[in-house]
């Protein structure tokens, strides 16, 4: 008789077990369940036992107060860049590194376009390299002269037609082709460092790859627009009457063939990554690094370009290019260079436009909306790493 009924107890127990798990089971996707009690079956009478303890097990629902995840800066500055960039009617490349994470952002930067005098930055790279070596001394004496002289934008040439030419150093002309972007004092400055091929045995021997250096500004120029080079195209005219000498048919021939292969072409890409190189002092030593630094700080050319989309405290150390124009359109309209934050953070800053016919106020205010979508990650990113350190914060979210 014990036997029987403990068998019995046993049984009602096992039936009590599995109806529990049933109703804690059916409870968990009967949405109209969650969060309130569970009624009776029937009105007037009270909740059974095995209900109660069914309404027990559910969770009443938790107020989220997080903060909602502040979207990728990365992927913004991504979209705001391929935005402006599809919209250009134009060749355009960019190219946008964040120094301190080396996140970067571009469109069509693996192209190549022409740099014009962006490229006095590799001369100065160079001459400041071996001025580090000991190879040159930057305040060594040097004569700029009449054969010196060159094409298009060159201040120096006043001074160069004085009797016995104008005396100065290394230096100084470093000093004027990076801030007055002068075409003699670059290419007597060329000379002085051994020439385009010790240009590019420093861009080789610093692994700086995607960056083509020229044949100097007077070869180049006259190529461009279908011309030998000649002494004589540096007095007066001679080469502006040379070049409307030509038929039509071959300045476009040598315009078209240079835009379309740049023999100083560049990579957005690849300049982006040798300023961050550079302001990282990875390329030359550190006094070295400020003073070209300080150099681009002055430059005078461009001033609505790069420049004329900063804010208040912020700063630019940068370079322009400028190319020929053939029928309205302009072959390589530049600029680059590296801007910092109030706070210190640093973008290396990268704009070329191989040709284009769009008016220069369209171009110069693409580049300056190129620095605001780069000042506005530099705020978004900000408020990211703000946000990752509040525990309320989704702890998905990232720097990007």
């Amino acid at each position: 008789m014990n036997r029987k009924f403990a068998s019995r107890v046993q049984r009602f127990i096992g039936a009590m077990a599995i109806g529990a798990l049933l109703v804690l089971g059916w409870s968990h996707w009967a949405p109209a369940c969650i969060g309130r009690p569970v009624s009776s079956d029937r009105p007037g009478r009270t909740m059974s036992p095995l209900r109660a303890l069914a309404a027990a097990q559910i969770e009443a629902p938790t107020v989220d107060t997080r903060k909602p995840p502040i979207p990728s800066a990365a992927v913004a500055l991504d979209k705001r860049l391929a935005r402006l960039g599809s919209k250009f009617d134009g060749e355009l490349g960019i190219a946008v590194r964040d120094i301190q994470t080396g996140w970067t952002s571009h469109y069509e930067g693996l192209r190549y376009f022409p740099q014009q005098s962006v490229s006095k930055l590799w001369v100065a790279l160079t001459a400041l390299d071996r001025a580090d070596r000991g190879e040159l001394a930057l305040d060594a004496p040097v004569t700029v002269r009449r054969e010196d002289l060159t094409l298009f934008h060159q201040p120096i040439r006043a001074l160069a037609l004085r009797q016995g030419g104008f005396r100065t150093t290394a230096g100084d002309l470093l000093i004027r082709a990076l801030t007055q972007s002068d075409n003699s004092a670059n290419d007597r400055l060329l000379q002085q460092v051994g020439g385009p091929d010790a240009v590019r045995a420093t861009l080789a021997g610093k692994a700086i790859s995607g960056i083509r250096f020229g044949p100097g500004e007077r070869v180049l120029q006259s190529r461009i627009a279908g011309l030998d080079w000649r002494p004589g195209y540096a007095q007066g005219g001679a080469f502006y009457a040379a070049r409307d000498a030509l038929p039509a048919e071959v300045r476009r021939d040598a315009f078209d063939a240079y835009t379309a292969d740049p023999v100083d072409g560049a990579r957005p890409l690849a300049i982006v990554d040798a300023l961050a190189r550079l302001k990282q002092g990875k390329l030359l030593s550190q006094g070295a690094t400020d003073h070209m630094l300080s150099m681009m700080s002055h430059t005078k050319t461009g001033p609505q370009r790069l420049k004329g989309g900063l804010e208040p405290g912020w700063t630019l150390s940068h370079k322009t290019g400028t190319g020929q124009v053939l029928d309205g359109e302009q072959a390589g309209y530049n600029d680059v260079g590296i801007l910092t934050s109030p706070a210190g953070r640093c973008y290396a800053v990268a704009i070329l436009i191989g040709r284009t016919a769009r008016p220069l106020a369209e171009r110069m205010q693409l580049m300056q909306a190129v620095v605001q979508a780069t000042i506005d990650y530099d705020a978004r990113l900000t408020a990211q790493q703000a946000a990752s350190t509040d525990p309320a914060t989704p702890s998905g979210v990232t720097a990007g």
